[in-house]
Order: C-alpha cells, then structure tokens, then sequence
C-alpha cells in the first residue's frame, strides 16, 4: 500500500526543497526538515535521519511542541521505511505526546495509522486495531472516503488474523462495492488478495484465483513490487492445488524475478546507512554529559594510551570490513550485470511472444467480428424469404443457402473459441445436473444426422451413474456432441456409439469412462499425434472430401483437460475411431433428485412497441421485418445519443442494443438508461468478439445478450421471456 499517501506526503509539510540549501542560509525545524525530505526522496536514509535529528533538537531548544511532533513523526516514517518497526513506535507515540489542540486533524489521523500499521508488522493486532479506531474517529470529522476506505481495508486485516472472518470480509465487500473515485488501485487490488487469502484457506479455490487475477490486474496499475510478489506466489499456490502445475509455475518464476528486484531495492537502501537507533539519539545529552564526567576523569596518561590502542583496532577492524565489503560488492555488481542481461533477453523475448499472440488474437477478433455483419444480414434474409411462402424451385436455393451460412457461423466459432482457450484461463462451472438426460437430449438432437450417412446410432449409459451429479454440463455437451459429429461425418453406412460407464464410487465423488465408438474412415498412425491439432485433418483430400475447420477435436482436447481429464484416441484405417477420456464428478447431496428443464412458454408480442438502436442499414431492415411479422411495433433510431433522448419522453415494452454504435457505444449508453430506467428490458445485439463475453455486457445493465447472426427462433423467445 502507498501508506496512507505516503504518510500523507510527510504530515503536509511544505514542499522540499530541489536543491540542497546550505546550513548557514537559515536555522530552523523548517529548514532541517525540507533537507530530511529531499534525502528520503533520494533514499539516503543516514542524510535524513541527520537532519531530523537536528529539528527535534531545535524544537526542543525553542521548546516548540508542534514542530516537535512533526520532526518525530517525520523520523517515525523513515525507520518505518527502513523497517525498524520498534524505534518508529517510540518516535510515533512521543509524537502522539506532543500532540496540541492546534495540530490538524488530518496531521493526528495520518500519525494514528501509521503507528496501527507499525503493530501489524510486528504481529499485535489489538494494539493496530485501538490506533485504527482512533484514525478513523477523526476521518469521521473530517469526511475522506479514500483514507476511510484504507483504514477499513487495515482494520479487516486485523480481523482476518485475529479469526474474524465474517467482521473482515463485510469490510472488505464494503471497499470492493464504492466507486474508484473513492478507492485506489493499491487498496482495491490489497482487498482483492485479502479475500483471496480467506477463500483459499476455507477451500473456495475458483473463487480465490478469480479475485487473485483482478489483484494482479490492479497491481499492474501501480508500483507496489510488494503487493505483486505476494499476489504471484498465492496465484501459484492456487492454481497447484487446482492441479494446473503449468500455470502454477508460470506464476512462482514471476514471483521469484519480482523477488530479486525487491532484494536489490532494499539492498541499495541498507548498504550505505549508518545510524543510531533513535533511542540513543534520544538520550544523546545524557551521553554526553556522562561522557564529560569520564573524560575529566581520564586525564591520566594510562587511560589516554588505553583509549588510543582501542582506537587504533577499532580502525583496523573497520578498514578490514570495509575491505571485505569493497570485494563483495564487486562480484556483486558483475553478477547483478549477467544477470540483468539475460532478464533483458528473456524480457524481450516474453514481449515478442505476447505482441505475436495477442497480434494474432486481434486480427481474428477483428476478421471475426466484420464477417459476422454481413452474415447476419444473409441468414436473416434467407430467414425472412423462407417464411414469405416461395415458389418450391426457390426452396432449394434457400436451403443451400441457410446451410452455407450456418456453416460459416460454426467456422468463425470455432476460431474464437480456440483462440479464446489459448488466451484466457477458462474455470469450468460446478452445478447440479443430471447425466443421463444430458446425453439422452444429444442423442435425440443428433439422431437425425445420424440417418443422413445412413448410419446406426447408439447410446449406452450405465444405470448405476448418480442421477444428480455436479460439474459443468455445457463443457461436457460441448465436448460429447464435437466427438458425435465428427465420428458422423467420416463414417458411411455403419455405426456410432456413445457410451457411459462408472469406474469408480464413493460417498463423494463417481468417475466416468466416456467413450465415442465408430465404424469410419480410421485415422492414419502417422496422424494420432497431430490430430488435436489446430486446423489439423490428416490431408488436404480429407478436408475438400468432408469439409469442416479441423478445430473440432482442438476445442475437445483443450475442455477435457480443463474439467481435468486427459482425451485418448485408438484408431485403425477402415476399421474405426475410438475416442475415450475419463472425468471425476462429485455427487450432488440428493443423490435422487432428477434436474428439470423448464420450458418457457412463448409469451404473446403482439401489438408490443419495440426501439431498434442500430447503425447498420441492412440490419435495421432485417430486424424491424422479424419483428413486424410478429405483429410487434418497431422505432429505429441510429445512434445511442437520439435514443437516450427518445426513450426519455416515450413509451417502450423493450430495446435492442446494438453493442458497436458510431459516437456512443451501446454500453455506454445502457448505464446512462439505468440511471433513469431500470425498469425497462434491455437486449444487447453484437457480433461478440475474443474481448466481450456475455457476463460483462449483462455487468453494464442489460437484460440479455443475442449474438449475431442469430437465429430467429431464440431471437423470438428471449424477447417473449423479457416482456
């Protein structure tokens, strides 16, 4: 953390001086302090606590209380930095002493928690919490939502180790919840690692690492080497015990670099510095009073000699240290120079990596994007043909071209889903679902492909499977109906066989053995390995033979390996493909309970009046016409401004947002709707790209998100859902 804004830049004092003023130009605490102040600034630490030194002596000798407590805040800070945690509690609490009715408030508050932090590090807990509470009195008065935020974010600190973990977490939750105006990015990503901490300790790992990478997002915002060691070597910690030994030790060689840079740092700050602690400088004019007595008293030759041998070998010994000391720092400095050249290497080799990828991933986004525009505008046209009744040498055509344009959708799906599972880390979902009625429903759902090769199809489930288990059914649809559907397209007049079978049973948890059987074309021995491949399908043959993206069984591989299982492939040319994998399930506490899928009836649109924000000319005709044959009433508007403005003075049962709009983006204006209607359904249209996903569009205020192009019968149903 900044430290409460750097102490609240020294207490407010006045700005320090750029250059060094000499001693004789004046004589005051001021001028003492502005020289502390530079040298903190340039890190000599042995400098500042001199001049420090010299304003608690000359406040002392003015007898001038307030800046008697701003000279031993100020030496409070430094030994704070050079993590003396004791001599800075002494110096805060005599500051504290000196105290006077006079000092502001903001001055007490930032010497309060300052002195509460210095009892964190030194593990009293009850101690920090009494100065925190007297910090935040004051914050009170005087109304800084920023430092009452960071005293809230220290005061759930204390009770996180003091086992207080509800206490903490509603303050932290507090922080998180307020706008960023009010917090920094140092306290809120602190919050983030904080409640990271807590999940991982009490086994809520998904949860621990998703607010670990909004940690690390934020730290990249600020300098804080500290906070970012620490969020790294807990990222590894979580991603280990999820079982992702990659990732994790990605995340512990970036905290052992982070490391080395902070070793360095403090090394440059401790090398030079030779101090008093200030509990000597304190009682100094008692030493030399005493040191007085003893020198009148050894005015004897024989303690004279004495006191020059023990002079001579403390000289000796210095210069032999310094010596060692000299040597060190050399093979130091040459080993510190190797190893900044090979991390300037491995640096610009990582930058070189992650401008390829990330190059890469935004021209598919950008290609993806702009295809999906004119392809809405074509499966919505051959939609609207279809339903205007055409003349059966047309019905054709328009089949052909429905297909083409479907498959073109499922190839820039694909793409954006490979790309997305190698740009982001995917955590799979865990809910109740019941897996016999999810391979039950892709049986049905594929059936009829099946018939079309004129092949056999066949599914097999074993009945002692638990009917509710929990785990992520999407992935696992994903996964079973990719496999179904390339084991239908390279095989002829033959078979396809789905099959589940439990290897493994407790009161927990059941493993499944999945496998998909086919009587095909069989897989090359000299293709197994690459088949997983991206755009990988054995030969350029194959592909104009059977079509398809060769992305398929990418997609496959890479979702079997984030719901932890490992994909196997037995294949023999003429004879068959065998696609097998195994995947832990746990059992859901109603072992009985069957999951039910609820159908939404299709409420009536007639008559309900609809705004259409959209620039795109072609789609504006597509749209509104969906919509009109329906019996529903559609209002075009062009751009977001007009349509803030309309839905202001008008009526409407809903609106289509068009996320991508000239001017103001359709995001941007939802939030603005949200201020004075939050009310009214709002639907996002877009062209989703690598960058949006549908959780953060529905972030922004809207009710639900229809991807383009889309297809008419969800069109209708989620605009029924939402009226």
């Amino acid at each position: 953390m900044k430290l409460f804004f750097y102490f609240c830049l020294l207490l407010a004092l006045n700005t320090y001086s750029q250059t060094i003023i000499k001693e004789n130009i004046q004589d005051s605490v001021e001028f003492y302090l502005k020289q502390s102040r530079f040298y903190i600034t340039s890190n000599n630490y042995q400098k500042a606590i001199h001049y420090t030194e010299k304003a608690i002596e000359f406040s002392d000798l003015k007898k001038d209380s307030i800046q008697k407590s701003k000279s031993l805040a100020t030496i409070g800070y430094i030994y704070f930095k050079l993590k003396r945690y004791d001599e800075a509690i002494l110096a805060l609490q005599e500051s504290i002493q000196n105290f006077t009715p006079k000092k502001s408030l903001s001055d007490k508050s930032s010497v309060y928690y300052l002195t509460g932090i210095c009892f964190i590090q030194k593990k009293n807990d009850t101690k920090a919490d009494s100065y925190f509470k007297l910090a935040e009195k004051i914050q009170d008065q005087i109304d800084n939502p920023e430092a009452k935020q960071m005293l809230n974010l220290q005061r759930g600190i204390v009770f996180k180790s003091k086992g207080l973990l509800q206490k903490a977490m509603l303050l932290f939750d507090e922080i998180i919840s307020k706008p960023d105006i009010f917090v920094s990015h140092d306290t809120r990503a602190e919050t983030h690692f904080q409640i990271a901490e807590i999940q991982f300790n009490t086994n809520k790992n998904e949860l621990a690492l998703q607010n670990l990478m909004t940690a690390l997002k934020l730290n990249d915002l600020n300098t804080n080497l500290d906070q970012k060691s620490k969020i790294l070597l807990s990222l590894s910690l979580v991603c280990d015990k999820l079982g992702r030994k990659a990732v994790s030790f990605q995340y512990i060689k970036q905290h052992l670099e982070t490391e080395k840079i902070l070793s360095k740092i403090e090394f440059d700050r401790q090398e030079n510095i030779v101090f008093n602690s200030y509990k000597d400088s304190k009682n100094k004019k008692e030493i030399n009073l005493k040191n007085k007595e003893i020198q009148d008293k050894l005015k004897t030759s024989k303690y004279s000699k004495l006191i020059s041998i023990l002079a001579i070998a403390l000289i000796s010994i210095l210069s032999l240290l310094s010596l060692s000391l000299y040597k060190n720092n050399i093979i130091r400095n040459e080993t510190n120079v190797l190893l900044k050249e090979k991390n300037s290497e491995l640096i610009i080799a990582k930058e070189n990596a992650e401008r390829a990828t990330r190059s890469r991933s935004d021209f598919l986004s950008t290609v993806s994007h702009e295809l999906r525009t004119p392809l809405n505008a074509i499966n919505g046209i051959t939609h609207l043909l279809i339903e205007e009744n055409p003349k059966k040498s047309q019905i054709e055509y328009l089949a052909s071209l429905k297909f083409s344009s479907n498959y073109l959708s499922t190839f820039i799906n694909e793409i954006l889903e490979v790309n997305r599972m190698e740009s982001t880390i995917i955590i799979p979902e865990k809910i109740e679902f019941n897996i016999h009625e999810l391979l039950l429903n892709i049986f049905k759902t594929l059936k009829e492909i099946a018939t079309i090769n004129n092949n056999e199809f066949i599914i097999d489930v074993d009945k002692n499977i638990p009917k509710s288990l929990v785990g992520d059914p999407t992935k696992i649809s994903q996964i079973i109906i990719n496999l179904i559907n390339n084991s239908l397209k390279f095989t002829k007049n033959g078979s396809v066989k789905i099959s589940a079978f439990q290897n493994l049973l407790n009161d927990q948890y059941t493993l499944i053995h999945f496998e998909v059987i086919d009587t095909g074309i069989g897989i090359p021995k000299d293709k197994l390995e690459s088949v997983f491949e991206s755009f990988s399908q054995g030969s350029i043959e194959i592909n104009r033979k059977y079509g398809g993206t060769g992305l398929g069984l990418t997609i496959v591989k890479n979702l079997v390996e984030v719901l932890g299982g490992k994909i196997t492939l037995e294949s023999e040319i003429e004879k068959g493909t065998i696609f097998s994998f195994d995947l832990k399930f746990n059992i859901a506490k109603d072992n009985q309970k069957v999951v039910k899928h609820i159908t939404l009836e299709r409420t009536s649109l007639i008559g309900k009046k609809i705004l259409l924000v959209e620039d795109n000319k072609i789609n504006q005709m597509i749209t509104k016409k969906m919509i009109e044959n329906k019996k529903m009433v559609c209002e075009i508007i062009d751009n977001a401004e007009d349509a803030i403005k309309q839905i202001k003075t008008k009526q409407y049962d809903l609106i289509l947002m068009d996320v991508h709009l000239p001017g103001m983006n359709g995001t941007d204006a939802t939030k603005i709707i949200r201020e004075f209607n939050t009310k009214i359904p709002i639907i996002a249209l877009t062209a989703i790209s690598l960058n949006e996903n549908r959780k953060m569009l529905l972030e922004f205020g809207m009710n639900e998100v229809i991807t383009k192009p889309f297809e008419p019968e969800k069109f209708y149903d989620t605009i029924s859902n939402l009226i």
